[in-house]
């Protein structure tokens, strides 16, 4: 894995995200090339969408954020083996679709950001499933709220997204 290549990785907004959202974009400033599409409606039609996104190719690095965490989160467990890493914001795994029947434990890289002061996704919860369903866990505790904007601009996103990778 010497060249990094930036169309195998994935940011997967939030709720009331969207591609130019300042997530993706700090993300596609770091990362140009990266995919960062919209996803709208309901959970299962975002799926849908991502599942035909993604298809078969492997490789893939997941960044999602909030509900977008909770996708590539139900993705990964689903297709472990077409996910290389996963970096989860805030994610929304106490929604039933994750925590009503958690998924078996997967082996894929995972890493999780979770601030002290998230008001809408609690942070103890979170991190019970993520330890239960992700064997390869760094789970990071910050002090930030649920959208994480401190957070954001202080991650070594280069050395989270590709650690083996020299760095321009």
């Amino acid at each position: 894995m010497n060249t990094p290549d930036p169309t195998q990785i994935l940011f997967i907004h939030g709720l009331e995200g969207s591609s130019q959202g300042d997530k993706a974009t700090l993300l596609r400033g770091l990362f140009p090339g990266m995919l960062a599409p919209d996803f709208r409606g309901p959970l299962d039609e975002r799926m849908h969408a991502l599942l035909a996104l993604l298809g078969k190719r492997t490789g893939w690095t997941l960044i999602g954020s909030s509900l977008g965490g909770l996708m590539a989160a139900l993705f990964t467990c689903r297709h472990p083996a077409q996910v290389r890493k996963l970096i989860l914001l805030a994610p929304a795994l106490i929604l039933p679709e994750f925590s009503a029947a958690p998924p078996a434990p997967v082996d894929v890289p995972t890493v999780v950001f979770h601030g002290t002061r998230d008001s809408l996704v609690p942070l103890e919860p979170t991190r019970r499933l993520a330890e239960l369903v992700f064997r390869k866990l760094e789970f990071h505790v910050v002090d930030d709220e649920h959208r994480l904007f401190k957070t954001m601009q202080e991650i070594e996103w280069k050395k989270i997204v590709w650690p083996t990778a020299s760095s321009p």
